[in-house]
């Protein structure tokens, strides 16, 4: 591909219209350094030099979508709370939409604080709820969804799933159904939980520990034969059209009906590997609505989990990085 495609390419992500739909966290990264053990206990003492607030879960998604220029809407449920507050301003400084944000008193927006020294994670704090979506808020979600499809018809819908219960059986069948309706692409970031319920997905992107543990599996080669019994495994439950399944530092591996490659990872001084599967799942899904290439779509994907990769935290790719890497890679 030349480079004036990539060019073009990227331009065209401006006007592709994305709606992320599943479980939004609020990421805080609480920096300092450590000089001496406690006297309490035999733990370190951090004395805090910073603190960091950045949107996480499904949030980090959209903010890799807003990031590439594409116009982004979040559709989930949060606390009505102080961390939702600040999650729903460090969304809109980010140009992502929160029209279809929704607030309940029954749900605790998840948080979770890592405190950090010397660029290495001492400890996280996590606060959530992680139960499913009771009865009302399902349906207040799945019309937000509707509502939105009629106002804005995006191009995609990607499902983040954390297994934080946002991203109930009832949503997702709902969801899936009405993008189906409207002929609007979906990719799935799925987790065990309800793995086997995104059917007849375009883009189903697990990474291989969650294929493995979902169908028990024990793979000891992981090559392109193998990869390929494990899609038509997938397919038989899902009836979907792509699988996208990331092999850490060995890469990617794609398959549909035509078509099937494992894609390697190129060389990266890897800091932090926290995100990369939300880079993955927002750029491939770009790529594919805008293309429908499914080979192209998995190597700018690549490229863009690496990059991300090089950075500590939960970090959004950075567009003009990813072209010129493409560029450079993708001859």
């Amino acid at each position: 591909m030349s480079e004036l495609k990539f060019d073009e390419l990227f331009q065209q992500f401006t006007r592709i219209k994305v709606a992320v739909i599943g479980d939004v966290m609020l990421d805080t990264y609480m920096w300092g350094h450590v000089e001496r053990i406690s006297p309490e206990a035999p733990v370190p003492i951090v004395a805090l030099d910073k603190t960091e607030y950045r949107v996480g879960g499904a949030s980090n998604v959209a903010l890799n979508i807003a990031s590439l220029g594409a116009s982004v809407s979040i559709l989930s449920v949060i606390g009505n709370d102080d961390d939702g507050a600040r999650l729903r301003e460090l969304l809109a400084e980010q140009q992502i939409k929160t029209d279809f944000l929704l607030s309940s008193a029954k749900r605790t927006t998840t948080s979770k604080t890592r405190i950090i020294s010397r660029n290495q994670q001492m400890m996280r704090l996590d606060k959530e709820v992680a139960t499913d979506l009771g009865y009302e808020d399902e349906n207040r979600l799945i019309l937000a969804l509707q509502t939105y499809i009629a106002q804005d018809k995006p191009d995609v819908v990607i499902f983040e799933d954390y297994n934080k219960g946002v991203l109930t059986e009832l949503v997702i069948e709902k969801a899936i159904a009405l993008c189906k309706h409207h002929g609007i692409t979906t990719t799935v970031d799925p987790k065990r939980k309800n793995f086997f319920a995104y059917k007849s997905v375009d883009v189903f992107k697990p990474n291989l520990k969650e294929v493995k543990d979902a169908l028990n599996l024990m793979v000891e080669t992981v090559n392109e034969e193998s990869l390929g019994h494990i899609h038509e495994e997938l397919k038989e439950q899902l009836q979907h059209h792509i699988s996208f399944i990331t092999l850490s530092e060995k890469g990617v591996f794609y398959k549909n009906q035509q078509q099937s490659a494992i894609i390697p990872s190129h060389l990266r001084s890897i800091a932090d590997v926290s995100g990369a599967g939300d880079t993955v799942i927002a750029v491939a899904s770009l790529v594919y609505a805008a293309t429908k290439d499914v080979t192209l779509m998995a190597e700018v994907a690549n490229i863009a989990g690496g990059l991300v990769c090089e950075e500590v935290g939960t970090a959004a790719i950075k567009r003009e990085r990813l072209l010129q890497e493409c560029k450079l890679l993708l001859k």
